[in-house]
């Protein structure tokens, strides 16, 4: 027999900020309850949990660091032990680098790989065998990045990452699917937030000329894609990659992040 928590349950890695936490105080307000995770800024998880706690949800925080597999993915047994089970997994915890290939050193290489593909990997693990025990069904979103898709000069360990746990994200939509477990990725391109240096950025004000749009994205418009994709709205969606990028990825995430004036708009 199955049983069924109050609320929905979602846990969210790295949602001590930027999109994480815009995802938190989102799928709070579409009435689920909050696991948050974070690496090194507990207050900032603190108030995330604050922001979904002022949505009527429920929240609980942990620790989390990706760099210590298998152990790491432990973290989602525990909140959703105190948050009475799970319903979505959203993988947002990430990290990246700037240095060239010849340049990076293995520890620098195994460093991405175990925040951004391996703890992901381990986390969905968990997250799915909860949710096949519990017998509803669920949601996981992995958030990877434009670099899904396409290359950047310097970040060859985050593309590689980025551009596995993409092909992960389909594999495990197949193999998920007989159990009503639906899986997706998030893929965004510059997005106003700690990591791009840009938190509480009106983003209206920042131009990119070479981006369609003109602009970066807010970490919200983000979260409504993630939301859509967590709740039953998303309910015959799965194995795809959901790009929120302001057009980036059309131009090649290169050129959109590279280009100083409008002329590529003229023939």
């Amino acid at each position: 027999m199955t049983t069924t928590p109050s609320a929905p349950v979602a846990v969210v890695t790295g949602a001590d900020s930027g999109i994480g936490r815009a995802t938190a105080v989102r799928l709070a307000r579409l009435g689920m309850d909050v696991g948050i995770t974070w690496h090194t800024d507990r207050a900032g998880a603190e108030e995330t949990a604050a922001e979904v706690a002022k949505e009527g949800r429920r929240a609980e925080t942990e620790h989390l660091d990706l760099t210590g597999p298998p152990a790491a993915a432990d973290v989602v047994d525990r909140l959703a032990d105190r948050l009475g089970g799970i319903d979505a997994l959203v993988n947002n915890a990430g990290t990246g680098t700037a240095t060239p290939f010849t340049e990076i050193a293995p520890d620098t290489l195994r460093h991405v790989l175990d925040v951004d593909l391996i703890g992901p990997f381990l986390c969905g693990q968990r997250a799915a065998r909860r949710m096949i025990a519990q017998g509803r069904g669920g949601r996981i979103i992995n958030v990877t990045s434009v670099h899904e898709h396409q290359p950047k000069v310097g970040a060859a360990p985050y593309c590689a990452a980025k551009g596995g746990l993409g092909l992960l994200t389909q594999v495990m939509a197949l193999e998920l699917a007989e159990h009503g477990i639906l899986v997706n990725s998030v893929a965004p391109g510059e997005i106003a937030t700690p990591m791009t240096g840009q938190e509480d950025t009106d983003v209206r004000t920042e131009p990119r000329p070479g981006v369609p749009l003109g602009r970066p994205g807010d970490a919200r418009e983000v979260a409504e894609v993630i939301a859509f994709l967590a709740g039953d709205t998303g309910s015959y969606v799965t194995g795809a990659s959901w790009t929120v990028d302001g057009g980036m990825t059309r131009m090649g995430p290169m050129a959109g992040s590279g280009l100083r004036d409008d002329s590529w708009r003229r023939v």
